[in-house]
């Protein structure tokens, strides 16, 4: 039996939205993708990538790193198994399979941008960027977005967000860190200065372990 999650009016969605909270706590959430239209599995995004959603109570955009994502069975109980099948051939011989499966995925609060005097923080002029944990995560049930480039360009230009980064647990969090300045790095079309600024910030966080800054800055690249 099939338990998606409630959507309605898939055709009014925003283009970015691409999950909803199901899960929330202080310094990070859970979300599950959104079902897509046609046969097919959700849309998944990346590790290191940027999402965000919104604290409903104080009008606060919420910032995050996705940490993780996974795609298993809805039914807890019985797993997945190899069918030998092409992604055509699935949606031919066994359609069901896209009802049976959810995406899932964790994100890292890094940060929050207060709401202008006249809106909720989600129109195209920014509020005030704060790089800590904000007062409250989103809500049960919020939408999350995909974060639009010029957002991301905006929250980078501080640094302080890398020490979360650092900080996050139960992940590889050189890679986690490589991601997502190298995503920052490609929508700031190879900002030499910016990226040199990036190094010295995490030098001074790693404490000088060279390994750690150099296995993080290899994985950056144009």
């Amino acid at each position: 039996m099939r338990l998606p999650l409630p959507q309605f009016a898939i055709d009014n969605r925003h283009p970015e939205h691409i999950a909803e909270v199901i899960e929330t706590a202080t310094t990070q959430f859970l979300a599950q993708c959104l079902e897509p239209e046609e046969l097919n599995f959700p849309q998944m995004p990346p590790f290191g990538s940027w999402v965000k959603s919104i604290d409903e109570e104080s009008g606060n955009k919420i910032l995050a790193v996705v940490t993780y994502v996974t795609t298993s069975p809805i039914d807890s109980i019985h797993r997945a198994r190899a069918l030998g099948l092409s992604l055509t051939e699935l949606r031919e011989q066994q359609p069901q399979i896209f009802a049976m499966l959810k995406t899932e995925f964790r994100a890292a609060i890094v940060g929050f941008e207060t709401p202008l005097a006249n809106g909720h923080g989600n129109g195209s002029r920014p509020g005030q960027i704060y790089q800590y944990i904000p007062p409250r995560p989103p809500q049960i049930h919020q939408a999350v977005y995909r974060c639009h480039p010029s957002e991301i360009v905006h929250f980078s230009e501080e640094l302080d967000f890398l020490r979360t980064l650092l900080l996050v647990k139960d992940v590889p969090v050189e890679a986690l860190v490589a991601a997502s300045v190298r995503e920052i790095y490609q929508l700031r079309q190879g900002d030499r200065q910016w990226l040199v600024q990036v190094g010295r910030q995490l030098n001074m966080l790693l404490k000088d372990d060279y390994d750690r800054l150099r296995y993080i800055l290899t994985q950056i690249h144009w």
